[in-house]
């Protein structure tokens, strides 16, 4: 059975993999804090379930402090050379894409029609959080047939995304630390205190306000935090849950679904989803870091006035 576990430890293999090749890299004149910062995450992936809770808050307060003093380095890896490269997509072409869109399609294949596939009685996908069990196979199956399609070995994949991982340094990490804080906001009682401000400022017994509230809070909260995963169990504990699906009789999975979209609205805005925003201006060496946010700024207004109406004429029994 494949269950999320199996994930983590890929996830984390690959990663201990990472940290040994970035102290071993010394075209990097950070690869010692490399080594550790990955390292540290790889642990965690491999073990964090058997980790005391004090050790794990440990290890993510030193990768906060190895981000933060310093930060992490940039190596060298095979690249090929510029006609080389150049040759290879003149001869595949389009094809390029076919392995990334391989991911969302065989994500859903899993998470939906093969999610309770069973072989000599035995459930081939884990029960729980088969969305993110499909993802991780998702991944193996598109790296395999980028493989195939371009003739490589599989250590050129490894090597080749460890450089992507530089790149991005310890930004890699925001979603899921993001993720994180917003659980630790609704443990303390955000959510409550937003619950209780929107009910002094508007009228909730106006359905359009409310939903106008939700959807605008999601987009705007996420512009803060740099992350709808964040945003989502403050503003859903806050306003969807009490004012929406109890007060006005709202479908909750619609609700949650068209919410999370209106958080993305706000990703598109903000540099603080730098791994989003910043990053790929980094990546493509523009001259304004906030290139890629202006030209977002056109998609994610209509999209979250969409949502708005979306909202208001779906999600109500």
């Amino acid at each position: 059975m494949i269950d999320l576990q199996w994930i983590y430890w890929l996830v984390g293999g690959y990663l201990l993999w990472s940290a040994l090749r970035a102290v071993r890299d010394r075209s990097n004149p950070r690869r010692l804090a490399n080594g550790l910062f990955w390292g540290l995450v790889a642990a965690t992936m491999l073990a964090a379930d058997r980790m005391p809770a004090a050790v794990v808050g440990g290890i993510v307060v030193a990768l906060a402090c190895l981000a933060g003093f310093g930060g992490l380095g940039r190596g060298r890896c095979d690249e090929g050379t510029p006609a080389a490269r150049e040759a290879s997509a003149r001869r595949l072409g389009n094809r390029l894409f076919f392995p990334a869109l391989l991911i969302p399609l065989v994500a859903v294949l899993v998470a939906v029609p093969l999610a309770d596939l069973q072989v000599g009685g035995m459930r081939v996908f884990g029960a729980q959080l088969t969305t993110l069990v499909g993802l991780g196979v998702a991944c193996v199956v598109a790296v395999a047939a980028a493989l195939l399609m371009t003739r490589s070995a599989p250590a050129a994949a490894i090597e080749q995304s460890r450089r992507l991982l530089d790149a991005i340094g310890w930004a890699a990490l925001l979603p899921l630390l993001l993720a994180t804080l917003g659980s630790v906001f609704a443990a303390t009682g955000v959510g409550d205190a937003v619950a209780g401000l929107i009910r002094m400022l508007i009228p909730v017994e106006n359905r359009f306000v409310v939903v106008l509230a939700y959807a605008l809070g999601m987009a705007a909260f996420t512009m803060v935090m740099g992350n709808a995963f964040a945003a989502f169990p403050v503003m859903t504990a806050g306003i969807g849950l009490p004012l929406l699906v109890q007060m006005h009789g709202a479908d909750a999975a619609s609700l949650a679904a068209i919410g999370m979209l209106s958080g993305y609205c706000g990703t598109l805005l903000t540099p603080m989803a730098a791994n989003f925003n910043l990053v790929p201006a980094a990546l493509l060496e523009l001259r304004d870091p906030n290139a890629v946010i202006r030209q977002q700024v056109a998609t994610a207004l209509p999209l979250l006035a969409c949502n708005i109406a979306l909202m208001y004429l779906i999600v109500f029994r």
